[in-house]
């Protein structure tokens, strides 16, 4: 169980309705009935560079908040307790199923929704941060779509150092083909989802490898890396640093080597070769992408293939790199990596401004989705 301090003001001590009442001073203001959860700041004297996300999904978050007498900030010391409540936040929906995957050298993750199926599926890519992100798949499952989440970097279970990509094009065929072959998914409705430099994979996946997606969500990514090799694989992200931004205090943006005038031409997938509908999304406030460099160049690609009716891009002016599904804290900075020396990331966004896009956007996403794979 976590406790979870949250900041914020309400007029006198009388009963208080998040979807009417207004918070007039703290870490948000005005009416935002969900503004509990995504203004949350990690506590006084934490170490640097946290960033709340899900691990198990398979448990709720457990979410403790208190009102207290004349509280503002955490730093003014104890107040007394004038009400609590107990909060369970969670991923999975009844009857959904979590399925390690360990075949045919994919490591992942598959989510099923309650019932015989077939469902319409899901590719879900992260970025290169390694690891493997769950709770997206599990959203997706508990409204009704396989989701299969692929780890492709940075897991135990994958060949090679955990700073490279050592599968490559081979590896996301197989993961796609997987959902095709599953039996209780739609084999002709699968799309791909990729956030950061899975936008780069999602694109690829979609023109280079020989599968056939029915739609792609691309969010806050580019359309080539500098480090893909011919096979799809990359070396280490630490290879190419002439293009890195540091600030003040030594944290790094990556915005410029996803510029696409910086990326050369046979890193650069194939766009015009897009056959199915593509959602662009776009936070203007991107410090670790060129977002919209890189939506303009995959919406003019199609445009000049005359493929326009192809493309939506949704847009938000405030929003940061890390748009994840709605209700997380906006994580400007955070750690990177620790070892050999820590290293943080700047992502962008303000934290009402990028809540708005992460709720704004997922809406859009599943309409998305429910147009192009189960319609």
């Amino acid at each position: 169980m976590s406790c979870i301090s949250v900041r914020g003001k309400l007029p006198g001590l009388q009963r208080a309705v998040v979807t009417s009442d207004h918070s007039v001073g703290g870490s948000y203001l005005g009416c935002e009935p969900m503004g509990l959860f995504w203004a949350l700041e990690p506590a006084l004297r934490s170490r640097e560079g946290l960033r709340l996300r899900k691990r198990n999904v398979e448990t709720p978050y457990i979410v403790n908040i208190s009102l207290l007498e004349g509280h503002t900030s955490p730093s003014e010391g104890q107040s007394t307790e004038l009400a609590a409540v107990t909060v369970e936040r969670w991923y999975m929906a009844p009857g959904v199923r979590r399925i390690e995957i360990r075949q045919n050298k994919i490591v992942g993750t598959l989510f099923l929704p309650p019932g015989p199926g077939p469902f319409p599926a899901m590719l879900d890519l992260w970025g290169m941060g390694g690891g493997q992100s769950e709770y997206r798949s599990a959203l997706f499952a508990s409204r009704g779509f396989a989701s299969l989440s692929v780890a492709y970097m940075g897991h135990k279970d994958l060949p090679g150092p955990p700073d490279i990509m050592s599968v490559g094009d081979l590896y996301f065929k197989s993961a796609f083909q997987l959902l095709q072959d599953h039996c209780q998914v739609d084999a002709e409705r699968i799309g791909v989802i990729g956030l950061s430099f899975g936008v780069c994979l999602t694109l690829r996946i979609a023109t280079r490898i020989g599968v056939k997606p029915s739609c792609l969500i691309c969010i806050n990514g580019p359309v080539g890396s500098p480090l893909l090799d011919e096979d799809g694989k990359t070396k280490t992200i630490e290879s190419d640093q002439k293009h890195w931004e540091l600030d003040d205090r030594g944290r790094v943006s990556f915005r410029h080597v996803s510029l696409p005038d910086n990326l050369p031409p046979e890193n650069k997938q194939k766009v015009k070769n897009i056959t199915c509908p593509l959602m662009y999304i776009v936070g203007e406030d991107d410090l670790c992408a060129a977002s919209t460099e890189n939506a303009d160049v995959t919406e003019e690609a199609l445009r000049s293939a005359g493929k326009s009716q192809l493309f939506t891009r949704l847009s938000y002016p405030g929003a940061g790199h890390l748009i994840e599904p709605p209700y997380a804290p906006c994580a400007r900075v955070s750690l990177w990596r620790a070892k050999p020396e820590k290293l943080f990331t700047l992502w962008g966004g303000h934290p009402a401004p990028h809540a708005a896009a992460q709720e704004d956007s997922w809406k859009r996403i599943l309409e998305f989705m429910e147009t192009h794979l189960r319609r």
